[in-house]
């Protein structure tokens, strides 16, 4: 690793074999040194999540000029943590999530593993970034994507991201793309969220699979990160770990308890 090029620390919640991780870095490659620290297979939908219970394994899977590939037994977070303690030299001028197969626009954000991943760098006070893709196809092509990641990462090499704050990057499903958004998260939920199917060895008691349908409450509002989406534009969302509601904060303070 050349200490004079910029340091990428890569991770997602795919696995470090997923098709969008291993783009990603090869769209980065010649921007900065890269180190790949990914769990070992799919970890979706695991947001903050961190292995407290059982230790965590971390193998090197391969080195080439400018880039190093771990795997790692625990979640995104835990891969984040470990990579900044054990194989990252310095501090990374980036941490970025993604390229996710998935959308992780709108409430997604709380669910995320790939954003797991961006919020843990950012609470280390890295500038952090997340990629995603409207699309869970697992041979995707991401060539469409290319530019703008380049893009935005160079932009954040350059300008940096306030302490606190990261961003999170959502492409639409279908290219060619009709631009870029800077816009806010959608106000929705997701409802209908579970499928019930009768227990094959009986008893009486059910199997319940995760699914459901995403409403949109605001579907309107044009300075949305899923309006965006749905318009054709690639979202960025500026997105804090700062969860206070300052907007509450004062008027709370003349409650009586």
């Amino acid at each position: 690793m050349d200490s004079k090029r910029p340091l990428i620390l890569i991770s997602n919640d795919d696995g470090y074999q997923a098709k969008g991780i291993n783009e990603l870095t090869d769209f980065l490659r010649d921007m900065a040194d890269i180190i790949v620290v990914a769990p070992d297979g799919p970890r979706s939908g695991m947001a903050a999540a961190i292995t407290s219970q059982l230790p965590v394994t971390l193998s090197l899977i391969s080195q080439t000029e400018g880039v190093a590939l771990y795997k790692c037994s625990g979640t995104p977070v835990d891969c984040i943590k470990l990579g900044l303690e054990t194989v990252v030299p310095r501090c990374p001028d980036i941490v970025i999530g993604g390229i996710n197969h998935g959308d992780n626009s709108a409430v997604n954000v709380h669910y995320s593993g790939t954003m797991g991943v961006v919020l843990e760098g950012c609470m280390k006070s890295i500038p952090s970034i997340g990629f995603s893709v409207c699309d869970h196809d697992p041979d995707l092509d991401f060539t469409p994507t290319r530019t703008y990641v380049r893009n935005i990462v160079a932009q954040v090499l350059k300008k940096g991201l306030p302490v606190g704050t990261c961003l999170n990057v959502n492409f639409p499903k279908y290219a060619p793309y009709k631009g870029v958004k800077v816009c806010r998260q959608t106000i929705g939920r997701w409802e209908k969220e579970w499928v019930s199917i009768p227990h094959p060895r009986g008893g009486g008691s059910n199997l319940y699979w995760l699914t459901g349908n995403f409403a949109n409450h605001e579907p309107q509002s044009t300075d949305t990160d899923r309006w965006a989406l749905d318009n054709g534009y690639v979202s960025i969302t500026p997105t804090q770990i700062d969860m206070t509601a300052y907007a509450l904060l004062d008027e709370m303070k003349g409650w009586e308890f």
